[in-house]
């Protein structure tokens, strides 16, 4: 990931959280421009190198009232695809990518003893990342505005493994999902522990293909636990692996986007983005 691409998503977050602070939607972007120092053309022009959309159209995709309308699509739940979308290699679905391996027992007794875990910083479309791997496959994946925080929060994770700071081949691989071609991804894995509900309701997720969004509820019906909507969002919110699960996608009845454990301005961020990369 380039830094220019690093670099323009936090100006775009910056201008999603003035956005939001602002009720009048349609007549607030020059105010929202010159408050970041920029002009017309160069606002337009963020977006456009950022998003590849123009912002009227981002700032539609990231609304209530779109948010409502995807939901209310009988296409937009785990059935199906909401949109036309591009060519596979660019809305590949995720449980098409994304492979969840369990941990066994035996490997996460006594906290992780015996296991390597590389570990390492890396910056993408959505802000710096902290990425972790064993030998198997992914165990984590966090957006770190924080780097001593993040890795305080994997190695609690992990309190008895050993950390290596090292970007390998596992983790490269990975984090190309934060690219709109997908064609030379090979398979990701991922290497997790967790409850059999947890891992049932993370694997649920993959179903959500990019440029859709559902509700808590409906995961909670594909889980076959109906009226469980509210363990299923603390199963959600312990998910240890950001983007590559796309617990992103899962937003409240009400169409509003609800919180995130990386930021309710990143989540927006990232389902206005996914929009444009799924739609024609």
């Amino acid at each position: 990931m380039n830094e220019q691409d690093y670099n323009n998503y936090c100006r775009i977050a910056e201008i999603i959280e003035l956005s939001q602070a602002d009720c009048k939607v349609h007549s607030k972007q020059t105010k929202i421009a010159n408050k970041i120092g920029l002009n017309s053309a160069d606002f337009q022009r963020l977006f456009n190198d950022w998003a590849g959309v123009e912002p009227d159209k981002f700032f539609k995709y990231i609304s209530l009232k779109y948010a409502k309308q995807i939901l209310n699509n009988s296409q937009s739940t785990l059935l199906g695809i909401a949109h036309k979308t591009k060519p596979l290699d660019n809305a590949r679905l995720h449980n098409q990518l994304v492979q969840i391996i369990e941990m066994t027992p035996k490997e996460y007794q006594n906290n992780c003893k015996n296991f390597d875990i590389n570990y390492g910083f890396a910056k993408s479309l959505f802000g710096e990342v902290l990425i972790a791997s064993t030998n198997k496959g992914i165990c984590y994946l966090g957006f770190s505005d924080d780097k001593q925080i993040a890795l305080s929060d994997l190695e609690k994770r992990f309190p008895k493994a050993s950390f290596i700071e090292q970007i390998d081949d596992i983790q490269h691989n990975a984090l190309q999902v934060f690219t709109t071609d997908r064609s030379k991804i090979n398979k990701i894995k991922l290497h997790l522990k967790g409850t059999d509900f947890q891992l049932k309701v993370w694997k649920a997720l993959l179903e959500i293909p990019m440029g859709s969004l559902t509700t808590y509820g409906k995961i909670a019906e594909i889980v076959q636990k109906p009226k469980a909507a509210r363990a299923v969002g603390t199963a959600i919110g312990s998910n240890p692996v950001s983007f590559l699960i796309p617990c992103h996608r899962v937003i409240q009845a009400s169409g509003a986007f609800g919180g995130y454990m990386w930021g309710t301005i990143r989540k927006t961020a990232i389902i206005g983005w996914e929009f444009n990369q799924a739609c024609d």
